[in-house]
C-alpha cells in the first residue's frame, strides 16, 4: 500500500504551526487578578471648633419682613418643628402646609443667637432624629430635602469647613456656620435654591446635623447652622428631643436621596412653611 506523497508546502506549514505552538506554550504568563471592589469613600480630617480666624460671609436681612415660603421639619411628634430664622422672623401669621391649600397655624420662637427658629403646632408629624453631638469630617455628605422655589425638591452637598455668618440689618449678629459645596440637585431645577431655607441637613444615616439657612449660587455653596449652635438653641427650650438612636429616614446615598426626600415630604416630616407679613 502506498500513501500519497504530501505536497512540500503542506509539510512546511505543519512544521511552522508546530513550532509556533511550542513557542507560545513556553511564554511566561503573569495575568493580574480581577481588580478589588471600589474602596469606600473616605472622609477628610475632622472638623475643628469655630474660630475667630474662620472666613466670613455677609448676609443682608431687610428690616421689614415680607411674605415668604420656606421649609420646616419635625423634631417632635407633639408638633415641634425647626426652620430658618429669616423665613419666619417678623411674620404676622406662620403656618405649616399640610395639604393643598391647607395649613396649621404655628407659634414662632426665634433663637436670638442663631439663624434657627422653633415652631410649635397642635399635633405634628414623626420626628427626624438629631445627631448634633457627632463629629464631622471634611468631605462628609449632606442631603437637603425641602421646597426650593416653592416646589418639592432637594440638593446634596459635601462639607468644606466653617465660616462665620455676618448678618446685617434685622437681627444683626455673627454666628459660626458650616459651608458645603453643592454636588447635586433635583433634575431640571435651575437657578436659586430659595425656598430650601429651613430644610434639614441630613447625614448619610438620615440624622439632622443642621438647618439649611443660605446659599451662594455663584460659588455653588450651601450654608447650614453649626451643630453646637443648634444644640444650644434646643437646650434653651428645656425639652428633650429624639436622639440619634431613634428611627431615621434610612441610609441615604447620592443615588437615592431624591426618593428619601419624597418619602419625608409625603409623611410631612419635611413640610413647607409659609409666612404672612405683619
Amino acid at each position: 500500500m502506498h500513501f500519497p506523497r504530501l505536497p512540500d508546502w503542506l509539510i512546511y506549514a505543519c512544521v511552522v504551526v508546530a513550532l509556533l505552538i511550542a513557542a507560545l506554550g513556553r511564554q511566561e504568563r503573569a495575568d493580574a487578578p480581577e481588580p478589588p471592589p471600589p474602596a469606600p469613600e473616605v472622609e477628610g480630617e475632622a472638623l475643628g471648633p469655630a474660630s475667630p480666624f474662620d472666613p466670613s460671609v455677609v448676609v443682608d436681612v431687610p428690616d421689614a419682613a415680607g411674605p415668604a415660603t420656606g421649609t420646616a421639619f419635625s423634631i417632635a411628634d407633639s408638633g415641634v418643628w425647626l426652620t430658618a430664622r429669616h423665613v419666619v422672623d417678623g411674620c404676622r401669621t406662620t403656618a405649616i402646609v399640610v395639604g393643598e391649600g391647607r395649613g396649621v397655624a404655628a407659634q414662632v420662637r426665634i433663637d436670638p443667637r442663631s439663624e434657627a427658629a422653633i415652631l410649635t403646632t397642635d399635633g405634628g408629624a414623626p420626628p427626624l432624629p438629631l445627631a448634633l453631638a457627632e463629629s464631622l469630617h471634611r468631605g462628609a455628605r449632606a442631603y437637603h430635602p425641602g421646597f426650593p422655589q416653592g416646589s418639592p425638591g432637594e440638593a446634596s452637598s459635601k462639607l468644606l469647613g466653617r465660616e462665620t455668618l455676618l448678618v446685617r440689618g434685622r437681627g444683626a449678629r455673627a454666628e459660626p456656620v458650616l459651608v458645603w459645596a453643592e454636588t447635586g440637585r433635583t433634575e431640571g431645577l435651575d437657578g436659586s435654591l430659595g425656598g430650601l431655607s429651613g430644610a434639614p441637613a441630613l447625614d448619610a444615616e438620615g440624622r439632622v446635623i443642621g438647618v439649611t439657612i443660605a446659599e451662594s449660587p455663584r460659588r455653588g455653596r450651601i450654608y447650614t447652622t453649626a451643630p453646637e449652635t443648634l444644640a444650644a438653641a434646643l437646650a434653651d427650650t428645656g425639652r428633650r428631643y429624639p436622639a440619634a438612636a431613634s428611627t431615621a429616614a434610612g441610609a441615604i446615598t447620592p443615588d437615592n436621596y431624591f426618593r428619601v426626600a419624597d418619602s419625608l415630604r409625603r409623611d410631612l416630616r419635611v413640610a413647607q412653611v409659609v409666612c404672612l407679613a405683619a
